[in-house]
């Protein structure tokens, strides 16, 4: 194009620069642009169809907010006709919620408190928002992480960072921050992250939906099966469905356990609570505040209460056993029933490790004898763990029924027991006492549902130092310190004889040797002795044996010559014949006196034995006498001798009175006297 007639016309130039200006400016109000990081926001301000008649949005093409949105670009809009508010992005961080306000919709009414997105869902479209049916003000749906292009002229969007919305009315900013500090302090600018390691479940309380019934403080659980995808609320996630299903405002029955869940808080809250955990050795009794009335399932003979199935209110005949439960402790609570073996304790200032008997002290006691002192106590219970229900419900819980039922009962017992007794047979008879309580008071511990497995009983006091029970057990210290100390000198006295007995043992032991001695030279000259008698014995039987074949020998020679003697006497007789009958009896006596034959044997026999036994030197006389008389008795030598002479000695005796008037027969006496003197005989 041509443009050098300008230059010819300076006139003509300002003109037609004022021309180009001023048809650039008209074009500049059709022209708007939009950053593709922003939206705009039309207002329309002049319209054939009027003004809006009802809300904020104009639907139809009436002057005000329109519902779409100018995106990045050039748009060519009518000057003078349409205002363009340009406003950012929503943007929804990462692992953050924004929430949504409605600035117009349908009236809420008076009984909800957030819009439905039941229908009017889509926040991206103002259109289908407001044909749908949806709501003003704050809305049950949430936002999630991302990037959006809403009409904030329709729609507030309120997030930790920033709060989107065009403004409109300077009251307004302050409902939003109220709103704002809310969903702050119910920590909703974040998901509920519920982790193993916390060991914590979530109370969830409803803001919205119908109300509980009269009687109920817990809303049952709805729209939890997955199958059921029109009610399935997905833990609170999708408040219309959860309250599609039923569900009513308040703190729920359902919990949250482990895991992330994007609820709105303006919705529903959140509360944080530990785990229900049952320890090893311990059992939970559950006591149900919610739920149907079931029936009682204890039976006909337990008299103190109800027992219901579990999910019924009431108490729970199953107890939960050791671990860890989700137990919502709003609708219920969970008592802990010792199933190991405890101890309570009688005794001021001594508490067990379950604390149930804190509140208790020692039994006063009066005894017999009028004293008044207190006795410590320990008994050792044990609760099977499936009576532990029937416990709770007859007494609430075991520290009720330590002091409302225990405490008394075993205190009257042991009052009772204390009145049969002295104080001493009370401290003496301590381990009887102990046994016999603890037989008769299995069955009263039974009656309540307990078992009964020790009581042990400690010294009674008098509760103050150098009371009259102290001066008296000092009193049985002192006797039992006497009978000891008895006792004591008693068993050294033993050891003292022990000692001495000890001392005479080492000195034999010292002496062994000499009396080993001393017993073997007593025993070898006793053998020594026997082997001399025997020897000696031998030696008389030998000088027997020789005597008597000496003796044979003699007799032999005796009746030889006897016979020659008788032959020469008959010769001689027949020569005395021819002398004599007289001569011949005097031959005949004088032979008899002289004994013939035989006394000159026996007379040889004394000469032989009597040298034997010079020869041989034993004793005539012996020592030992065999038998006693008047004369002491005679030897075995002389009862030989006697058994050898008793006949010549007889014929003796009668030559002697025969003869005692013939001189030969005496002569022949008087050397019968000689030979036997000299072999030792009397």
């Amino acid at each position: 194009m041509d443009f050098s007639w300008l230059s010819a016309n300076p006139g003509l130039t300002l003109l037609a620069l004022l021309g180009i200006a001023f048809a650039l400016l008209l074009l500049s109000k059709w022209i708007r642009y939009i950053p593709n990081n922003r939206v705009g926001i039309v207002e329309k301000l002049i319209s054939g169809k009027g003004s809006v008649k009802t809300g904020l949005i104009a639907l139809n093409g009436e002057a005000g907010f329109q519902p779409q949105l100018l995106r990045g670009g050039w748009h060519l809009l009518t000057p003078f006709q349409y205002r363009i508010h340009k406003m950012p992005l929503v943007t929804i961080p990462q692992g953050k919620i924004g929430y949504v306000f409605a600035r117009d919709g349908k009236d809420l009414p008076p009984t909800q408190a957030l819009a439905s997105n039941a229908h009017g869902a889509d926040f991206q479209d103002v259109v289908a928002f407001l044909q749908s049916g949806g709501q003003k003000g704050p809305q049950r749906q949430i936002l999630r992480e991302g990037m959006y292009a809403i009409n904030l002229a329709q729609f507030v969007v309120l997030t930790e960072d920033q709060l989107y919305y065009l403004p409109l009315d300077r009251s307004e900013l302050e409902t939003f921050q109220k709103m704002s500090a809310i969903i702050a302090e119910r920590a909703g600018w974040r998901p509920v992250i519920i982790r193993g390691a916390d060991d914590a479940v979530g109370i969830v309380t409803v803001q919205d939906g119908p109300s509980l019934g009269s009687g109920e403080i817990i809303a049952p659980t709805v729209g939890e099966d997955p199958e059921k995808p029109s009610t399935y609320h997905n833990n609170f996630q999708d408040a219309d469905k959860f309250l599609l299903a039923g569900g009513q405002r308040g703190r729920q029955h359902q919990v949250l356990v482990e895991g992330t869940y994007y609820i709105n808080r303006l919705f529903a809250t959140v509360e944080m609570i530990p785990k229900t955990v049952v320890e090893v050795g311990t059992v939970g009794v559950v006591v149900s505040y919610t739920g149907e009335i079931g029936a009682d399932i204890s039976g006909q003979e337990y008299r103190h209460g109800e027992l219901v199935a579990k999910g019924n209110r009431g108490v729970w005949s199953d107890p939960l056993l050791p671990g860890k439960y989700a137990f919502n402790t709003y609708a219920g609570k969970v008592l802990m029933v010792p199933t190991t073996n405890f101890i309570l304790k009688w005794t001021k200032g001594e508490v067990g490790s379950h604390k149930f008997d804190e509140n208790l002290t020692e039994v006063s006691l009066i005894t017999k004898d009028a004293f008044e002192p207190s006795l410590p106590l320990s008994v050792v219970v044990h609760i099977d763990y499936r009576k532990a229900p029937l416990v709770i419900q007859r007494f609430g819980d075991i520290k009720k029924l330590v002091e409302q039922t225990l405490d008394p009962m075993v205190s009257a017992y042991f009052k009772n027991i204390g009145q049969t007794r002295t104080l001493i047979q009370l401290i003496q008879d301590r381990s009887a006492i102990q046994e016999q309580s603890g037989v008769q008071m299995k069955e009263k511990f039974a009656q309540y549902n307990l078992e009964l497995q020790e009581v042990l009983i400690g010294t009674p006091t008098s509760g103050a130092p150098g009371g009259q029970i102290e001066q008296i057990l000092v009193q049985l210290r002192s006797r039992q310190i006497a009978d000891e100390q008895v006792e004591t000198y008693g068993r050294q006295q033993s050891a003292a004889v022990k000692e001495r007995e000890l001392r005479e043992a080492e000195a034999r032991a010292k002496q062994q040797t000499l009396l080993t001695e001393s017993a073997i030279g007593i025993e070898v000259q006793s053998n020594q002795g026997k082997a001399d008698y025997a020897k000696a014995q031998q030696q008389a039987a030998q000088i027997q044996t020789l005597a008597g074949a000496e003796a044979e020998k003699v007799r032999l020679m005796g009746e030889g010559e006897a016979k020659r003697i008788k032959v020469m006497a008959e010769a001689q007789a027949e020569q005395a014949a021819r002398v004599g009958i007289a001569q011949a009896m005097a031959i005949e006596e004088q032979v008899r006196a002289y004994g013939g034959p035989q006394f000159q044997l026996v007379q040889q026999v004394m000469s032989r034995f009597a040298e034997a036994i010079e020869k041989s030197q034993v004793d005539v006389v012996p020592k030992i006498h065999m038998g006693g008389g008047d004369k002491g008795g005679g030897s075995l030598i002389e009862s030989l001798l006697g058994l050898l002479l008793s006949e010549k000695a007889g014929q003796l005796a009668g030559v002697t009175t025969a003869t005692a008037a013939n001189p030969e027969a005496e002569a022949f006496k008087a050397a019968l006297r000689k030979d036997m003197s000299k072999g030792g005989l009397s």
